[in-house]
């Protein structure tokens, strides 16, 4: 797949998020814009998944550890086929299968239910063992906030993947720069992020995390790295497309009211028109 047709895809996860959180009234809408292009990447262009299979023994695993950007998964997943893009209309309603954190029980599709800081990447290094034990070919991503990087969990699973030598794992991070309570050199600075990750014997892949040509070379890059797993630190935009919350640390968990709501989707579509 071309990079056009990721940009017009991402586009379209885009929109789809925002309409998610905006029906809900709930949900957070910049870290999942921020994501979307890697979320993109691996849906359609990285993993072995089918939709039509997804119990497939032999697939790859996702772990979305920072789970609280679940609109963003979901609208990927739709994309993707797993189920209509309608039903993104219906995230975080009572009885709905698209919680408001990923909650595998409810949707097929979800390699684990996740949204509790830190513990995402804990299962996936669980994975990628299993995987190496039962001596499988399946590879295991999983995605993190900046911000969740304070949480000290990460950094045991970061030790035990390097300990372990999982080079089926990859770790990526959305180095946004902005967590709830503002600029995260402010809250509890976690950098810098490349040299802790090196520390705990990961190669290490710093990328534009919007720069499909880059994100390419990066997922290349660590299928041909062996003997250690890697973390890929992806430079995002919080809030990427929408003019209003780009780099704006209030929208990392609020819904837009109907006139907001209308401008998002204007400049989605004026970037879809860019993109035609």
């Amino acid at each position: 797949m071309d990079n056009l047709q990721l940009k017009k895809i991402a586009n379209e996860v885009r929109r789809g998020a925002i309409t998610a959180v905006y029906s809900a009234q709930a949900g957070h809408p910049g870290g999942s814009l921020s994501a979307a292009d890697i979320d993109t990447f691996l849906f359609f262009e990285e993993m072995h998944v089918d939709p039509q299979n997804p119990k497939d023994p032999d697939r790859d695993r996702f772990v979305l550890s920072k789970g609280h950007t679940a609109p963003a998964l979901y609208s990927v997943m739709a994309q993707k086929g797993y189920f209509p893009v309608e039903e993104l209309k219906t995230f975080r309603h009572l009885g709905a299968r698209l919680q408001g954190h990923p909650s595998m029980q409810y949707l097929p599709g979800l390699d684990m239910s996740s949204g509790s800081l830190g513990q995402g990447i804990s299962a996936a290094c669980g994975m990628a063992l299993a995987g190496k034990i039962d001596q499988k070919d399946f590879r295991v991503y999983t995605l993190l906030g900046d911000g969740e990087l304070e949480e000290g969990q990460v950094w045991e699973a970061a030790m035990f993947a390097g300990a372990k030598k999982l080079d089926n794992l990859v770790v990526i991070v959305d180095n946004n720069n902005l967590q709830i309570d503002g600029n995260i050199e402010e809250v509890n600075n976690p950098k810098p992020i490349d040299k802790k990750f090196e520390a705990f014997n990961f190669h290490v892949i710093c990328i534009d995390g919007h720069d499909f040509d880059q994100i390419r070379a990066a997922f290349a890059e660590a299928r041909n790295t062996k003997g250690m797993p890697t973390a890929i630190i992806a430079s995002t935009v919080k809030g990427k497309g929408i003019s209003f919350m780009e780099n704006n640390a209030g929208w990392h968990g609020k819904a837009p009211n109907d006139a907001q709501y209308e401008q998002a989707m204007g400049e989605l579509d004026a970037i879809a028109a860019s993109l035609a």
